[in-house]
């Protein structure tokens, strides 16, 4: 396995048709703050992140997944990254170079192996951001991506092999074998994970919450606003964070989190977990039972964005 380069999750890009919509559920509903919104186009921030934006919005006529970005230590690391890939066989979008986006940075956009479009950059200003107070239901930050694949095994080795990515759990069913695999860059539980599914496409973006009590009021705001719960609220096994997922008007999954597990890099030994355990998928027992309206749910549209590079 290669030295790890990647430090961090910093955003996830979406291309929505309906883009007036989407941008005041993210912002009025979901507790996302707004700063540069232009052409069709917002970036959006998360409270409590010194990251330049969690979200960006992009005006399309189809909905896509446009790209998930990390972060590198230093231009040295991306220019090594960029590399690596390179001499790997991985297609790259763009050499090495300024980022023109919110923030600056220098960074580059590659293809994974599912035809997905993932970006590395480093030397991005930080946001002026500020301490989520008590009570306050907003989110902190981007926690994490989920990502569903018709090859997982595939997908799970193209970012450990590629990336530098480490398994740190994984879920299995008797029947169907294995069915998610949470991936870590750092000594979160996870930043990403790799679903199963019949096609490529987003599963969900997470959002860590303050704490318990702010996660159930913005749970529970969600609620009585009308928005569609998927799943939830519930305190998963792996990783132990919390969940709410709910829908945006678009149909992907979203979700509130907290208190993700850090890990012992050093001492921390994969589990797998059975998914028929009703411990495993929610150790509180309080969320609804995971059927198959969940799972249909979680699968989304299949993204028709493979191989084909968005817009800077």
């Amino acid at each position: 396995m290669h030295e790890r380069l990647i430090t961090h999750l910093r955003h996830v890009d979406l291309a929505v048709p309906d883009y007036d919509r989407q941008l005041g559920f993210y912002t009025t509903m979901w507790g996302l703050t707004p700063g540069i919104t232009d052409g069709g186009i917002a970036f959006l921030a998360a409270a409590g992140s010194p990251e330049q934006y969690s979200v960006r919005l992009r005006r399309a006529d189809e909905k896509r997944l446009d790209l998930v970005a990390f972060g590198a230590a230093s231009p040295s690391d991306v220019d090594a990254l960029a590399e690596r890939l390179g001499t790997g066989g991985v297609r790259l979008v763009a050499e090495p170079g300024k980022l023109t986006t919110p923030g600056g940075g220098y960074g580059f956009r590659f293809f994974d192996n599912d035809g997905r479009t993932v970006e590395v950059s480093s030397d991005v200003a930080v946001r002026t951001h500020r301490r989520v107070e008590a009570g306050e239901s907003v989110p902190v930050k981007l926690s994490h991506v989920v990502l569903n694949a018709p090859e997982p095994e595939a997908t799970v080795a193209f970012y450990r092999r590629h990336l530098g990515f480490a398994l740190s759990d994984t879920l299995t069913h008797p029947h169907m074998g294995e069915m998610m695999w949470f991936l870590r860059t750092n000594r979160h539980h996870h930043s990403l994970a790799i679903a199963r599914c019949p096609h490529v496409s987003l599963h969900h973006a997470s959002f860590e919450m303050r704490g318990i009590d702010e996660y159930m009021r913005g749970t529970g705001r969600l609620l009585r606003a009308g928005v569609e719960k998927v799943w939830g609220p519930g305190r998963h096994m792996a990783g132990n964070n919390t969940f709410s997922y709910f829908l945006d008007p678009h149909g992907n999954t979203v979700e509130y989190t907290t208190e993700l597990e850090q890990l012992d890099e050093d001492t921390w030994h994969p589990h797998l977990y059975d998914i028929t355990d009703p411990m495993v998928s929610d150790q509180w027992g309080t969320a609804n039972p995971m059927t198959e309206f969940v799972a249909k749910k979680s699968f989304n549209d299949p993204d028709r964005g493979v191989f084909v590079a968005p817009p800077v």
